[in-house]
């Protein structure tokens, strides 16, 4: 396995951390300053209201996420796959 190979494997593997946990995390920041900004117009200022609309509104997200959180994991897994079949037959 080269240093491109490694860089390329380390690479995606960012990426594939970024798409996975980009949507739970956006819709948690939007229902949060949603929740914020409710809260600063009718001046209730009780912690945990916060909690519910954020946890929900991310559970939705994974739920809605499932199917592309699987494609990109498998896709990276056929690539380290790849890679150590290709590092195996060619060493």
């Amino acid at each position: 396995m080269t240093e491109a190979d490694v860089i390329q494997i380390i690479r995606e593997g960012f990426l594939t951390a970024m798409i996975i946990c980009g949507p739970p995390l956006i819709a948690g920041t939007i229902t949060g300053l949603g929740v914020a900004l409710f809260q600063a117009l009718t001046q209730v200022q009780e912690m945990t209201l916060t909690f519910v609309p954020k946890f929900a509104a991310i559970f939705i997200t994974i739920v809605f996420c499932l199917p592309l959180t699987f494609q990109r994991i498998s896709m990276y897994a056929a690539l380290i796959g790849d890679k150590i079949i290709r590092s195996q037959a060619g060493g």
